[in-house]
């Protein structure tokens, strides 16, 4: 791995704050090194309300000068947080100050380099379909966008205003998009195409599921529907004289590992670790499926009836795995909220995607990953007492926390025995760790400008074993397509697996004997959706890594 120079906080208190090359300087008339934690969240519920664009009619103004004005103020609010000294507070405290700071280092990242307002037309999304299975929406969202789970059909009075409201704001929002966008990003274009094509076929049915009871808004959904049309006919004929590749630059991506997601893993280290995961899970695989070559192959269910069942006893037999290995403190409101994490039956004969096939052999693997909502879950009920951890990171800070982690659990669930009498199950772990790799690698080959878009998938697809990742479905090209608009997402999976195993094995170096898998999970849940970087500096006073991230 790569070794950097440790900078001191010292240095920090002198004005040494980075940012695009520049210092940022405290704002005029702060002293520095002044402020205490209150100050910090006094100025964190200042950020997070100045960080939303101004809405009018349902309509964010992501205009050239209200961004240009957004990057000045932006500088301003750098200068104040710099003006605060966070070294004599305690640890937690300073975690605390880490996050305010990668949140605007995220922001500023935006105005220097991703710019999607201007760059994105991806960013223009419509309408967003489903919730995440992680804190907020993963890649840059914007302001305002309908987000159809959060009504219900038929549309109450209350809930109709606003959704005909934001309906309403299609058309001039993508009015103002034409205007905005202005750079030349191939890659980014065809992606958008897509998806634009899509909206417009979601937006038709929506329509006829709201015309007996709200024809006024159906009508609306239609007008909609066809300035979205007409919008992806522009965005085709500016794509057809586009050449600019759509990648940020291994430079840009590691700032932005460094400075907004606080990774200590460079894209180099990224690649280095991706491919060896990559040739792990592949040489992993083949000794498993030796040593099962005398078994009888998994077969998916042949009905919806079967698969609903497999699947409930998956969750039941993964709960209790959980308890009675004492894992992990196990509360009553986990294994509902694990229910959600079903993938859905396709019946016979129909194209199934790669995690179909995964739940469809065998529906245990899975529901591993299915910590996620593990995770949201203990959002909801026994939130983080900082006011700044309660509320949800922007820029997907927790993106390695939140993937690595349920990434992790599936190959650490199967070591701790959860697949013994499934010995075939522990084939699809390698699978899936293959797969995410294979992914990962399209991430990082993009931003370095080496893969298009069509490469990325040609990749995924070849490297995931079994064929069970078709390139005509939809994951890998919703995959590599978030990938090249939130930088280090896809390889989160992987790379925050691996930075857990290390916090794991440092914890259990400190502790020694009084070392358990359920004290040391019971304590790392404690902590928040925060980067693992920040995790160890609490769980363990190390201050390697954050020393080489500041």
């Amino acid at each position: 791995m790569k070794l950097y120079l440790t900078i001191g906080l010292s240095a920090v208190l002198l004005g040494v704050f980075l940012m695009s090359g520049c210092a940022v300087e405290p704002e005029e008339g702060t002293a520095v090194g002044s402020g205490d934690y209150e100050d910090l969240v006094g100025l964190f519920k200042e950020w997070r309300d100045f960080n939303s664009p101004v809405i009018t009619d349902g309509v964010p103004d992501y205009t050239a000068a209200a961004m240009a004005e957004q990057r000045e103020d932006l500088k301003k609010m750098q200068g104040r947080l710099a003006a605060i000294d966070p070294s004599p507070w305690p640890i937690p405290q300073q975690v605390d100050y880490h996050i305010v700071r990668a949140e605007m280092n995220g922001l500023d990242f935006d105005h220097r380099v991703l710019r999607p307002w201007s760059r994105n037309p991806c960013f223009y999304s419509v309408i967003y379909l489903s919730p995440s299975d992680v804190p907020i929406l993963e890649g840059p969202w914007k302001y305002g966008t309908l987000c159809l789970w959060k009504y219900d059909f038929p549309l109450s009075d209350e809930q109709a205003d606003d959704f005909q409201l934001k309906i309403r704001a299609i058309p001039p929002l993508l009015e103002q998009a034409r205007k905005n966008l202005t750079e030349d990003a191939k890659d980014l274009y065809d992606l958008a195409i897509d998806q634009k094509q899509k909206e417009s076929e979601f937006l038709e049915g929506l329509a006829r599921r709201v015309e007996d009871d709200r024809p006024g808004i159906a009508a609306d959904i239609m007008k909609a529907q066809a300035v979205v049309d007409e919008f992806r006919g522009w965005l085709e004929s500016r794509a057809d004289g586009m050449t600019a590749p759509s990648g940020i630059g291994v430079e840009n991506y590691n700032w932005y590992m460094k400075n907004v997601h606080l990774i200590p893993y460079t894209w180099e280290d990224q690649v280095v670790i991706l491919e060896r995961e990559l040739q792990r899970s592949h040489a992993c695989l083949k000794f498993e499926e030796h040593r099962n070559r005398n078994l009888p192959a998994l077969k998916p269910p042949e009905s919806r009836e079967e698969y609903q069942r497999r699947f409930d006893e998956a969750v039941d037999e993964f709960m209790t795995f959980l308890e009675e290995k004492e894992i992990m403190t196990v509360p009553d409101y986990l294994q509902p909220t694990l229910r959600r994490s079903r993938v859905g039956f396709i019946p016979p004969g129909e194209l199934r995607d790669f995690f179909n096939q995964v739940d469809y052999h065998d529906a245990l693997p899975l529901r591993c990953h299915g910590t996620h909502w593990f995770d949201l879950a203990r959002i909801k009920h026994e939130p983080h007492p900082s006011p700044i951890r309660s509320a949800q990171l922007l820029y997907n800070i927790w993106d390695s926390r939140a993937e690595g982690l349920a990434t992790g659990m599936e190959e650490m669930m199967m070591h701790s025995g959860l697949m013994d009498k499934r010995p075939r199950a522990r084939e699809i772990v390698y699978i899936m760790l293959a797969n995410r790799a294979a992914r990962g690698m399209g991430d990082l080959k993009m931003h370095s400008n080496e893969f298009t878009k069509e490469d990325a998938v040609d990749y995924a697809v070849r490297w995931t074993p079994r064929e069970w990742l078709p390139p005509n479905g939809n994951t890998v090209w919703f995959d590599e397509q978030l990938y090249l608009v939130q930088p280090g997402y896809g390889t989160s999976y992987v790379v925050g697996k691996i930075h857990l195993e290390k916090l794991i094995a440092d914890v259990q170096k400190l502790r020694g004997d009084a070392f358990t898998l359920k004290s040391f999970f019971d304590d790392f849940h404690t902590h928040g959706m925060i980067p693992l970087s920040l995790i160890r500096w609490e769980m363990t006073g190390l201050e390697d890594e954050i020393n080489e991230l500041w």
